[in-house]
């Protein structure tokens, strides 16, 4: 008889709460294309990367007891290039990505992340694949191309191409979740996500102010602005520290499948929503993709199982 591992006082609770994000997130994405509409990309990262950092700021100093707590120079450093790849560079592609391409494309195609990570710690030498692994990712590919086809076989290029945005922007965030580890052992998440987003938000706000400041912000109403705080800081914020200790009572395992709902959720709220619909090709092709990244990230747990 399998040995059954005893569960967390607030399992439930944090089963309850993660279904709860996976609304909240799946919600976002068409909540952010209305955002873009109303202000630009440009606008959004301006004032999300307000919002940011003084939220950070004010973490530090809840938890930490301090404002900005020292830290060696080569971590600092290290820091701000984690910043740079997952805020400044990451954060940055997606808002455009999400707003040339669709809501639903958009939860489907970062979906991939788990799959650049696989690649990522097998590049590095810190994890060998599998053959059902490697097939995993050789399926997810043929979905992607399944997904992309009826967009660039009908000369959608801005769709197509913000689609192929957000696989780069997928990718990066697979490099930042690795090379993060190590650094967010060492201080915390605490430490690491307040510095982290502090230093990536510098290139972030130098680009996108001047733009921004051109973004409509006096003709926005009540709604355009709870819906602006809301993503930024329900959603975005206190959603992924939520996220963080609901990995923690349930495990990184048993959590990370929960993920995969995000993506139908995303649709279902954009078919409602925004009026988006999906052609039997694109259903197709986000079922495969999502089987190969499911048979990628979990083929090596499966098999230590059945040992």
């Amino acid at each position: 008889m399998p040995h059954r591992l005893p569960t967390h006082r607030h399992d439930q609770r944090a089963l309850m709460a993660a279904l709860v994000l996976i609304v909240i997130w799946g919600a976002n994405f068409t909540l952010q294309k209305h955002l873009f509409n109303l202000l630009s990309p440009a606008g959004f990262l301006m004032g999300r990367y307000i919002l940011m950092p003084t939220c950070a700021l004010l973490l530090m100093r809840w938890r930490l007891g301090g404002w900005l707590p020292p830290l060696p120079r080569k971590d600092l450093v290290h820091m701000a290039w984690l910043g740079f790849a997952g805020h400044t560079l990451h954060v940055g592609l997606v808002s455009y990505g999400i707003h040339w391409s669709t809501a639903f494309s958009s939860a489907v195609i970062l979906a991939c992340g788990p799959v650049f990570t696989l690649l990522i710690l097998r590049y590095k030498g810190f994890e060998r694949l599998s053959v059902a692994q490697i097939a995993g990712v050789a399926l997810a590919l043929g979905g992607v191309l399944m997904f992309l086809s009826d967009k660039l076989l009908g000369g959608q290029w801005r769709a197509g191409g913000g689609d192929l945005v957000l696989l780069v922007a997928a990718s990066l965030f697979s490099y930042y979740t690795v090379a993060a580890k190590p650094v967010m052992e060492r201080y915390g998440p605490v430490l690491t996500m307040g510095y982290t987003t502090l230093l990536g938000s510098i290139p972030i706000l130098l680009l996108s102010v001047p733009l921004g400041l051109q973004s409509p912000w006096g003709s926005l109403d009540l709604w355009a602005w709870a819906g602006l705080f809301w993503s930024v800081l329900v959603s975005a914020f206190l959603g992924w520290l939520i996220w963080g200790w609901i990995n923690i009572v349930r495990g990184v395992a048993r959590t990370a499948p929960l993920m995969y709902l995000m993506p139908p959720m995303t649709g279902l709220f954009a078919w409602a929503w925004s009026g988006e619909h999906y052609t039997w090709i694109k259903i197709a092709g986000a079922g495969v993709i999502l089987s190969g990244v499911a048979l990628a990230q979990y083929a090596g747990q499966i098999k230590w199982r059945l040992r």
